[in-house]
């Protein structure tokens, strides 16, 4: 333990260094810098964590720049951030701790951990992670941020989501993971290895999670199936209500967004395959709503095309995208209810071609993507003197015939040898 008290004593000065720069943005500065930043839509969930941000930081100032104690401050506050595929929980979560508060913080994918680590990974190395993320200095892990993602995986009971691991171990709930998660989401002190291995005989530190904030996503998909069967089990009859929007789609769909009632509703969790213990350790459940057409178009714009344009320029290309091949992106992506995630996929299919024909074969040119009848075209209108193919294309030329001066002198020089 010798080495460990000098590694910690040499950290002090950075860590309170640390903490002296960061940055205490307002919480209204911190939702007007996320959408400076590119984030989009999630009015109410961006105003909640922006405030779990302030908070964050200003706890943190108080406890190690003004002495002030824990029990006379509010305790850490746990989020839970739930919501459809693509909505933006994750980027939320990365752009505003990773980028604008530059905080210790890592983002987990909690599927890959089971139970004491028999198969996959121990849960007490998501606070290993937390320490590399933190140049291996215990006191900046000490208030970073762990993001748990995919959590509604780990849920047992009802819901029928497949994770890693699942068939192949007899912890197929996650309640084995549920019950490691218990003392680490609460102000305790944990036991952390400093190395992820399997071996139980490496050096280990003792890590304090008072200070260390946990921020749950999940999407937890068919979380409305439970709380419509809920809402109508002991109705039948003409008391018995109509799932909303009606149709099999709507049983069916992925993109639901969820209420504050739905998820602060801690029955419809449990019942989702929760323990209770682990829901009280979140004190504050943030829904996050599917994103609208209007939201789409704008991430669209500013996150997509503007990339793609960047990157033809850097090509020596000129990429213009008609407005209505937008929107009939947008339409395409609320079809797939993949959010904001399917809308790179969708328009780099459409430019894959284009761009696989004309990158470091070409000077330059211009490249067009425009609607006709329904369908998406790429037209190519390469610089003078380019290889680069026809309109529409984006495929080479075939090679131009050779001159008739050169290919009848070649003919008769070998007739006439043949004659001779």
């Amino acid at each position: 333990m010798e080495p460990l008290k000098k590694y910690r004593k040499s950290g002090l000065d950075n860590f309170i260094k640390f903490v002296r720069e960061l940055p205490v943005l307002s919480p209204r500065a911190i939702f007007a810098k996320l959408e400076e930043e590119g984030y989009r839509g999630q009015v109410a969930a961006r105003r909640a964590v922006s405030l779990l941000a302030y908070r964050h930081v200003r706890r943190i100032k108080r406890i190690y720049l003004d002495g002030a104690k824990r029990d006379q401050l509010l305790p850490k506050t746990n989020v839970l951030l739930a919501g459809p595929t693509g909505c933006g929980k994750t980027f939320l979560v990365e752009l505003l701790f990773q980028h604008i508060l530059r905080l210790p913080t890592v983002i987990i994918d909690i599927t890959t951990y089971s139970e004491t680590g028999y198969v996959g990974q121990d849960p007490s190395t998501i606070l290993t992670r937390l320490l590399h993320a933190a140049d291996d200095n215990p006191l900046l892990a000490s208030i970073g941020v762990v993001c748990l993602d995919e959590f509604d995986k780990i849920a047992s009971g009802q819901n029928n989501a497949v994770f890693a691991g699942a068939g192949t171990t007899k912890d197929v709930t996650g309640m084995g993971v549920q019950r490691e998660l218990l003392k680490m989401l609460e102000s305790s002190d944990v036991v952390v290895p400093m190395e992820i291995t399997h071996s139980s005989y490496g050096d280990h530190l003792v890590l304090s999670t008072a200070d260390v904030a946990f921020i749950a996503a999940g999407a937890f998909s068919g979380f409305h199936h439970i709380v419509r069967n809920r809402e109508n089990g002991d109705r039948i009859g003409f008391g018995r209500e109509a799932p909303a929007g009606g149709g099999a789609r709507s049983a069916n769909s992925i993109a639901v967004s969820f209420t504050a009632r739905d998820v602060e509703n801690l029955v419809n969790l449990q019942t989702f395959g929760f323990l209770p213990e682990l829901l009280a350790r979140f004190g504050r459940f943030v829904p996050f709503d599917a994103l609208d057409a209007t939201t789409l178009m704008e991430i669209l714009r500013a996150n997509v095309v503007d990339r793609l344009v960047r990157e033809f320029e850097d090509e020596g290309f000129e990429l213009v995208v008609d407005d209505d091949v937008l929107g009939h992106l947008v339409s395409e992506g609320l079809k797939r209810e993949t959010g904001a995630r399917g809308l790179v996929s969708i328009l780099t299919r459409h430019l894959e071609e284009a761009a696989f024909d004309a990158f470091a074969e070409s000077p330059g040119g211009r490249v067009r993507v425009r609607l006709e009848a329904g369908d998406v075209r790429v037209d190519v209108a390469p610089a003078a003197g380019s290889a680069v193919g026809a309109q529409g294309s984006g495929r080479p030329p075939a090679p131009s015939p050779a001159p008739e001066g050169k290919n009848e002198g070649k003919n008769e020089g070998k007739n006439e040898g043949k004659n001779d």
